[in-house]
């Protein structure tokens, strides 16, 4: 971020993103919502929904982010390929990498080395994604399917849409969790004290995480989680709502002298080619530093 925007309301009436497009120059009512859902907008220091209508004497804070490209540049950063065929790219994400551009992250993403790797999805999307479906948080490593054209991108997004792709994730927690196999269902939604994070809320969309215990190591519990949906944060948020939150999450537990970031990883992944239809899987083993964790707590 490269400075802020401090304004007063003077008159009542206007949803927060109208007044922050309209008195913010150069930023539009999209990315204000963006900055808004992203919990960076405050009014009186306090995050706040786009709909909120702010009163007389309110005092708005409004990050100005770093300019955003207009399209996706490339940038020749590596990738580690596990498939690749003429429509689809499986890449095994590494931790600490963003997915695609944001507000406070215009380039040096997954996106931009896609871009650099398939030039020609520059003619083929005016999109910022290049070919992405689904998404991982930027410290969680794995597996993320990659679509090479439209036809292919609007099959697979079906897919996820019907719920019919398979993902997996290898997940630590501290505890022993118990029964060894379950799900949790609660809807997810901004929390209210802090809208830069995800809570178990009543007003929130439906979610449901499946989960099973694969060992039992000292004070830990090693599992398999299967979310059914696709929430923001939703295997984090859900897990830490039951007591188990994942070992070294600092934003919904707490860090740990073990790992530098959550010990959650996207170690399957399955569905159906664009074309043939064929299922396909793809397994990814734990990544170095997660499996050093592992190793120091057995």
């Amino acid at each position: 971020m490269s400075g802020q925007y401090e304004l007063t309301v003077d008159a009542p009436g206007e949803r927060l993103d109208r007044f922050v497009a309209a008195r913010c120059p150069g930023l539009s009512r999209t990315h204000a919502q963006e900055l808004i859902e992203a919990g960076l907008v405050t009014v009186n220091g306090r995050p706040a929904r786009s709909s909120l209508k702010p009163g007389p004497g309110d005092v708005v804070r409004v990050p100005v982010p770093d300019e955003p490209p207009s399209r996706l540049l490339p940038e020749e950063m590596p990738l580690d390929i596990v498939y690749e065929d003429s429509e689809v790219l499986v890449i095994d994400k590494p931790a600490g990498l963003t997915v695609h551009p944001a507000p406070g992250h215009p380039g040096h993403t997954l996106a931009n080395a896609i871009l650099n790797y398939l030039p020609a999805l520059a003619e083929d999307t005016a999109s910022l994604r290049a070919g992405l479906v689904h998404r991982l948080d930027r410290d969680t490593s794995g597996l993320l399917v990659v679509a090479k054209n439209r036809a292919a991108q609007a099959d697979l997004s079906d897919q996820f849409k019907s719920r019919t792709v398979s993902k997996s994730y290898l997940v630590l927690v501290r505890g022993r969790l118990s029964p060894e196999s379950g799900a949790i269902e609660a809807n997810i939604g901004r929390d209210p004290r802090n809208r830069q994070r995800m809570a178990v809320v009543a007003g929130g969309r439906e979610a449901r995480t499946g989960y099973r215990v694969l060992r039992y190591v000292r004070g830990y519990s090693l599992l398999e989680i299967k979310p059914e949906t696709g929430r923001t944060h939703q295997i984090r948020v859900h897990l830490a709502a039951i007591g188990f939150p994942v070992v070294g999450d600092a934003t919904y537990g707490v860090r740990s002298p073990h790992v530098a970031r959550q010990f959650l990883h996207a170690s399957r992944l399955g569905f159906r080619l664009p074309t043939s239809g064929r299922y396909v899987e793809f397994e990814s083993p734990l990544p170095p530093d997660l499996a050093r964790a592992l190793e120091e707590i057995s």
